[in-house]
Formats: structure tokens, C-alpha cells, sequence
């Protein structure tokens, strides 16, 4: 079975031979760049240069060989693209490492923090010395918003202009061209699970722009111009959406949204505004993709504790879900799984990143991922991914024991 047989298998709610496997399909599947460098020496693999293809998380490119040696089964769209050196700057990592950004990222060192600005020099995000993320430190409409400038405000946020590859490589009248060509290549060169990173955030796209506390006093004491609002960003992501999949459609195997609908402690927003403000243009956006690409799942990025949440998604078309944020509250493993796994995909929660893979010995860590797939693999519907990204901190055992145990544990009778 190939790597794609074997997670549409998944997809579809069927036991493929082995629990598909994910490590960096999509950037909350990554690992920190940090830890990666720690990890290819701890596999004893060459040494080479460390791609930081998401500045603001510090994800490292994770290199075939590392794919090959812990058969991973996905592959994201972005690996197609940035290929050149052209590409790539010199920066050093929070530990003294040295690695590449990508070149279109404006970095700036001012004291004792690193700066990222916008193509007009607006200071953006920070990271200071002892920090291992950047952080936003502007948001354009906290102060007044402007709908018409919906387009121009996101060069002027950190989560919507620092752009991971191919990011302004397949912008411009060119760009359908680099992304239908890019896209091919990999299609041809692969059979890994291709994941296209769409975005399509409702609820993020708000809190990027107007801040967290401003955008849900917008949504309670303003339901008129919150709608109005995301009336616009959807009408940019239709657009959006009909630009990428008429480019790379054909080439992918599932396309990814993102919105953290929640918390720690449960959902962000109750059922009741999610039903008002979210679920319709989900559905409107999902829908699309189905007109556009029949063949596409379509996977949500939701962190958190969202179970009173997920029968709306799956009615507005949901396929599945990652990261599956298993020690929040309502995050329950074996609950998900009896109420909503013949309909729903979960992808994640094979390994619990809050405690055990960064702080247990490996075989805390393998265990805790043998207990997991027990309760998710049966009858398909489950990739393999940790909670959320290999943080910077993770020894480099535990990950071998991690996706080691998961392959081991992950294997189907028959």
C-alpha cells in the first residue's frame, strides 16, 4: 500500500494496512528547528542546512531522509516550492544555531529582540533574546476598522504577511503558473498524501486583525458589522480559493483550513454564536471546494477543546481534524471516538506533547502512544500525528520512541 492508498484509506474510514503517519504535512505536524537539528544527529544523518520555512513558529523543512527513516505518509504543498538557494537568508536560531529564512522575511536585529516588519516597515512581530517565537505587536483594526482595506491591512499582520513557501513565489499575474507547475512536480515525484495549506479563517482572521478582547466585544455587542466583517473574508477566501484549486487542485489529496475555535476549558465562542457566525461560511467555503475538487477531504487546524463544536462541523462538510488536543477539557480519546469517528477523521492526539513526549522517558513516551492508537485505529477514520508541533525542547529519543511505537502499534491484522 503507498503512503497515499494508505491515508485516503484512513480518510475514508477504512483500516489500511498500518495508522497513516504525519510529521510535518502541515504546520502544526512540525517539529521546532531547534529540536530538529538535535534529531538528525541523534539518528546519526549528515548535517544540513536548517530550513526554517515558518519564521514565526520556527518549523524546520523536515528533510527526506528523516521522512524516509520514520515513514511519514504526508507531504505538504510548500515542499514544491523555494527550492534555490535565492531563496533562502542566513539567520541563527534561538539557541546560537545557524540556519535559512526565507528571503522575503524583513528581519531586523535591534538590541536585545529580533524585529520582522512589513513591506511598508511597520514593525509586525518580536521575538527578545530567551524567547523561542515570534510574537504579533500590531493589529490594524484595534483601533478603528476599515473594510475596504481588508486586502491591504493583512501586509500589516503577523500571521497574514510573513508567508511560509511558496508565499509570494506564486504571487502576482504568474503565480497561478509557479503553483500549477510546482504542484505537478511534486504530484510526479511523490506518492505521500499531498496537503495543500488553504487558511480560510473565520474566527483567527478576526482576532489577527481586530486582537482577541476587541473582536469578541465585536461579535457580542456589534453583530451587525461582525457579520459585515466576515461577510468580506469570505468573499476574499471564495476568491482565494477559486485561484488555488483551479491551480493545484488536481495534484492534491486534502486541502487545509484553520481556526482555532478553542480553549484549554472549551470552545472560544458557544455552539449558539458558532451556529450564527461561523457554521454558515464554513459551510459556504466547504461547499466550494466540493464544486471545485469533488476528489479533496478538506481537514480543519482547530486547537483545543471544541466537542460541543464538532456536530456542526461535521454538518458543514468537515472530512477531519487535527490536532486533536486530548488533554483539554471534552477532549477525551475514547469519547471522540465512540460519538463522532464513523463520521469524522481525527488526525492527532497520538501522543500527548503537554507533559509526556517532552518531559517523560521514552518509554513513558511509547506507552502513552500504544494506549492512544488502541482507542483511536479501529475501523480507520485516524492519522498519527503528537499533539500539535515537536517543541523545541523535546529530546531527541523521545521522538524516535514516538513515531517508532507508532508504526510498531499502528500495524492491523490481517
Amino acid at each position: 500500500m503507498t503512503s497515499r492508498e494508505r491515508v485516503l484509506r484512513a480518510l475514508n474510514h477504512l483500516e489500511p494496512d498500518r495508522v497513516p503517519i504525519d510529521l510535518s504535512g502541515h504546520r502544526s505536524s512540525g517539529i521546532a528547528a531547534i529540536a530538529y537539528r538535535r534529531l538528525r544527529r541523534h539518528l546519526g544523518l549528515p548535517d544540513r542546512p536548517i530550513r526554517v520555512y515558518d519564521p514565526v513558529q520556527q518549523l524546520a523543512i523536515v528533510d527526506d531522509d528523516v521522512l524516509e527513516r520514520f515513514g511519514v505518509d504526508t507531504i505538504e504543498l510548500g515542499r514544491a516550492f523555494a527550492l534555490e538557494d535565492r531563496h533562502w537568508q542566513e539567520w541563527t536560531l534561538p539557541d546560537g544555531s545557524p540556519c535559512l529564512m526565507p528571503a522575503w522575511v524583513r528581519l531586523r536585529r535591534v538590541g536585545d529582540r529580533w524585529e520582522i516588519l512589513s513591506p511598508t516597515g511597520r514593525v509586525i512581530a518580536q521575538m527578545p533574546v530567551g524567547v523561542l517565537y515570534f510574537e504579533q505587536t500590531y493589529w490594524p483594526f484595534a483601533e478603528h476598522d476599515d473594510l475596504s482595506r481588508l486586502r491591504e491591512v493583512l501586509e500589516e499582520c503577523m500571521w497574514t504577511a510573513i508567508a511560509s513557501p511558496p508565499g509570494p513565489l506564486a504571487a502576482g499575474a504568474e503565480g497561478v503558473h509557479v503553483l500549477a507547475e510546482g504542484a505537478r512536480c511534486l504530484r510526479a515525484r511523490t506518492n505521500r498524501a499531498i496537503i495543500g495549506l488553504f487558511g480560510g479563517n473565520l474566527l483567527e482572521m478576526g482576532q489577527f486583525l481586530y486582537r482577541n478582547d476587541n473582536f469578541f466585544l465585536l461579535l457580542a455587542g456589534n453583530p451587525p458589522r461582525a457579520h459585515e466583517f466576515l461577510d468580506r473574508v469570505v468573499e476574499m477566501h471564495l476568491a482565494n480559493l477559486e485561484r488555488f484549486l483551479g491551480a493545484v487542485g488536481p495534484h492534491l489529496d486534502i486541502i487545509l483550513f484553520g481556526d482555532d475555535l478553542g480553549m484549554q476549558n472549551g470552545p472560544q465562542v458557544s455552539p449558539k454564536m458558532y451556529r450564527e457566525f461561523f457554521f454558515p461560511r464554513e459551510k459556504l467555503m466547504w461547499d466550494r471546494v466540493r464544486e471545485l475538487a469533488p476528489h479533496l477531504k478538506i481537514m480543519l487546524h482547530c486547537c483545543g477543546g471544541v466537542r460541543e463544536l464538532l456536530p456542526g462541523l461535521i454538518e458543514a462538510g468537515l472530512d477531519a481534524i487535527n490536532p486533536v488536543q486530548i488533554t483539554c477539557r471534552g477532549m477525551a480519546p475514547a469519547e471522540l471516538k465512540r460519538e463522532f469517528g464513523a463520521q469524522l477523521t481525527f488526525w492527532g492526539g497520538g501522543c500527548d506533547t503537554r507533559h509526556t513526549l517532552g518531559h517523560g522517558p521514552p518509554e513513558e513516551v511509547r506507552r502513552n502512544v500504544r494506549e492512544l492508537l488502541s482507542i483511536w485505529k479501529p475501523g480507520g477514520g485516524y492519522v498519527f500525528q503528537q499533539v500539535h508541533n515537536i517543541l523545541a525542547d523535546v529530546p531527541p529519543e523521545n521522538v524516535v520512541a514516538m513515531y517508532d511505537a507508532a508504526r510498531e502499534a499502528g500495524r492491523y491484522e490481517g
